[in-house]
């Protein structure tokens, strides 16, 4: 079994490394694009912090608008990336190996990009710390009947599964980059492999691991839309 272990190990590492090339044109564009799409990103922020949150169509007794939308449409992007990562997975579904780790990243990002449009929405988003209930003169506290302080919890709840869902996925990978790349790469990759040598002790609890996540997340893919639909009543 270690032999075995040892071998897919092995072939894990040559077929990675066999992929690693330096980025080619492609890359640059589309780089570029991503760069340019940020800036105008960043100068209609700067738009709405100027001019107010009119710019977006946003008054009264419109509340809501573009970015609730937004909210909903990247939640639901990220929830595709656990059905494809998570339910295939419990499912044994075989064609899933092929984009099974870019689903797990895009689970990850699409949380992230939809935790922004809440904060957005606020106008000024420096001061959002003023939702927090810490002690102060304004003695504020979660309103527990809210959907949307339990839209924070559910949020943040998916968040911490599906990274570290992404994050143990990875294992394997960093270890095969800690093993070829030298200096200051190699003692981050060590880092981040956890000392993984790919023992069959290891991958036996490392597969166990995996499919908890799996389990985990894919209940939470319910809850979580469950409680963003209820923004909208």
């Amino acid at each position: 079994m270690a032999e075995e272990s040892q071998l897919t190990y092995k072939s894990i590492d040559e077929d990675l490394m066999a992929t690693i090339h330096a980025p080619g044109r492609a890359y640059y564009v589309a780089l570029i694009v991503t760069i340019a799409g940020c800036a105008v990103g960043a100068y209609s922020w700067w738009l709405q912090i100027y001019y107010g949150m009119g710019m977006t169509g946003l008054n009264n007794p419109v509340g809501w608008g573009l970015y609730i939308t937004n909210f909903v449409f990247w939640v639901g992007i990220a929830h595709s990336g656990t059905l494809i990562s998570a339910i295939l997975f419990l499912a044994r579904a075989k064609w899933r190996t092929a984009i099974y780790r870019s689903a797990e990243a895009m689970t990850v990002f699409a949380v992230l990009t939809a935790g922004l449009f809440p904060l957005i929405h606020l106008g000024r988003v420096w001061l959002f710390y003023w939702l927090l209930p810490y002690p102060n003169d304004r003695i504020l506290y979660p309103n527990f009947r809210s959907p949307l302080c339990w839209d924070v919890f559910a949020v943040l709840t998916y968040l911490t599964v599906s990274s570290m869902f992404l994050f143990l996925g990875l294992m394997p990978d960093l270890a095969v980059y800690r093993d070829h790349y030298r200096g200051w790469r190699r003692r981050l990759y060590r880092v981040l492999s956890l000392a993984w040598k790919g023992t069959s002790k290891q991958w036996k609890h490392y597969t166990r691991a995996y499919a908890f996540f799996a389990a985990l997340a894919t209940p939470l893919v319910i809850s979580v839309h469950s409680i963003v639909s209820w923004d909208f009543a």
